[in-house]
């Protein structure tokens, strides 16, 4: 059972692979204050309130609690987790987010493996949305080191819209993860609005399954799901979107891949209406770097692969 940590025991020294991976993960800047949690090498290090949002270790399993006020305005939660050692973690965290609420919880986990055992981490968070509220979740997802144990993540997120909130969901893998596998469920209530935009890049040996399900039970609920990828080397690809129309709504899913080297890349959009309103419709396309386009950038003085990185930058964007 992890304890709660007094005010002085929060603020603790970090390594400078640990912040180093932080500023990886964490593109808002982790600091130790306000609302925030880090969890490193499956331990909770430090831990810190804001007025409006409160977080509580879990007395029966690994995770916390976040309670998030219905009066927390424009604000800001940090739990960002960071593996610098072999092993396997996995931890629960469930958010409570009352009528109301205004807040972006930035989250995600960085691996930094030097050795020949995995190093694996497993994040079950679950949602659950009042009403009138906005919230905005940031999951970043890297890995480093020259260690040849396997870099692997498994997040599962469960969330819970209720009447008239608006959830915007934000993942980005872009670099050193070896396989991981995502699972996505989420609800929709009366009203709800779900904005998702999923990035990832693989390469080498790489793998990465992406399923997500979607059900739009409240009348007039929507949903817009967008995922770029990036596919190099032998690595391989599933995006496996569903968007299941319970009653009168709106959805749309736009899968965008590139496709190189020996990649190989599935994008699998699946529409399920079970009401005469439900409107859905989905989008996809594989392909290669357009030529005419390294053409151009190469005029400009760029070797193929400065140009190569260019517009693979500037579709992940």
């Amino acid at each position: 059972m992890e304890s709660k940590m007094s005010l002085e025991e929060q603020k603790v020294r970090l390594d400078k692979v640990t912040e180093d991976v932080l500023k990886m993960i964490d593109t808002y800047g982790f600091k130790q204050e306000g609302a925030y949690n880090l969890r490193l090498n499956g331990m909770a290090v430090c831990r810190g309130d804001s007025r409006h949002i409160n977080i509580i270790p879990k007395e029966d399993k690994p995770g916390i609690d976040i309670h998030i006020s219905g009066e927390a305005k424009d604000e800001m939660v940090h739990i960002p987790v960071v593996m610098s050692q072999e092993g396997v973690d996995v931890v629960y965290n469930d958010f409570y987010i009352e009528d109301g609420a205004d807040v972006t919880i930035i989250a995600g986990c960085g691996i930094h493996g030097e050795g020949c055992s995995e190093t694996r981490h497993d994040g079950i968070h679950a949602f659950h949305v009042g009403k009138n509220a906005n919230v905005k979740y940031v999951e970043n997802h890297y890995a480093e080191g020259d260690g040849t144990g396997k870099k692997v993540l498994n997040p599962v997120t469960k969330i819970y819209v209720g009447e008239n909130s608006v959830f915007t969901l934000e993942t980005t893998q872009i670099r050193g993860v070896d396989s991981t596998e995502r699972e996505n469920y989420i609800e929709l209530g009366e009203n709800a609005k779900l904005f998702v935009t999923e990035k990832l890049m693989t390469d080498e040996g790489q793998t990465a399954i992406s399923n997500m399900d979607v059900e739009l039970n409240g009348e007039n609920s929507s949903a817009r799901i967008v995922s770029r990828s990036v596919g190099k080397g032998t690595s391989k690809q599933v995006f496996h979107p569903r968007a299941i129309g319970n009653n009168s709504c709106h959805a749309h899913i736009q899968c965008d891949s590139i496709i190189m080297d020996q990649a190989e890349i599935s994008s699998i959009p699946e529409i399920d209406a079970r009401h005469v309103d439900a409107q859905i419709i989905h989008e996809a396309a594989i392909g290669r770097i357009n030529d005419e386009q390294l053409v151009k950038l190469r005029t400009f003085g760029m070797t193929e692969e400065e140009a190569e990185s260019v517009i693979i930058e500037s579709f992940l964007k």
